[in-house]
C-alpha cells in the first residue's frame, strides 16, 4: 500500500533516532527525544489552498527538519510516517560538508583575533571624547 498525499501536505519518515550518546551511553527508547529529522517519502500536488495558490518547493529525497509535535503520525505495513504541511517543514537539510564551521570563519572579521582593523581603531583615537569637556582642557 502507498500513501498520496493531497493538496500541500508531505509524507515523511522519521531519520533513525541515536541509540547512544557521543560519549557510549546507551538510551532506552523512553529516553530517546523524537527526532527533528526526516526523510520526504511523498510529496502533494499542491494547488488551491484556503484560496490561495500553494506551490510545493520540497521533492522526494530530501532530508528535512520538522517541528517537534507537528503532523499526524500513521503505521502503513507496519512503518511509521507522518504526514504534515509544507509549512511546517522548517528547513531543508543539505550534505555540504561541515557548513557550521565555515560560516563561523566567513562571520569573523579579516583581522586575527575578531580585533577591529587598525585604521579603525586610530579613528577612534583621534574623535574626542563624550564627556562634555574638550580634550587638552583641565
Amino acid at each position: 500500500m502507498t500513501i498520496k498525499p493531497l493538496a500541500d501536505r508531505v509524507v515523511i519518515k522519521a531519520v533513525e533516532a541515536e541509540e547512544t550518546t557521543k560519549s557510549g551511553i546507551i538510551l532506552t527508547a523512553a529516553a530517546q527525544e523524537k527526532p527533528s529529522i526526516a526523510e520526504i517519502v511523498a510529496v502533494g500536488p499542491g494547488g488551491v489552498v484556503d484560496g490561495k495558490e500553494v506551490e510545493m518547493f520540497v521533492k522526494v529525497g530530501q532530508k528535512v527538519l520538522i517541528s517537534k509535535y507537528s503532523g499526524t503520525e500513521v503505521k502503513v505495513d507496519g512503518e511509521q510516517f507522518s504526514i504534515v504541511k509544507q509549512e511546517d517543514i522548517l528547513a531543508v537539510v543539505e550534505d555540504g560538508g561541515d557548513t557550521a564551521v565555515k560560516k563561523t570563519a566567513a562571520a569573523e572579521s579579516p583581522a586575527k583575533g575578531g580585533r577591529k582593523p587598525k585604521a579603525e581603531t586610530a579613528a577612534a583615537a583621534k574623535t574626542p571624547a563624550k564627556r562634555g569637556r574638550k580634550p587638552g582642557k583641565k
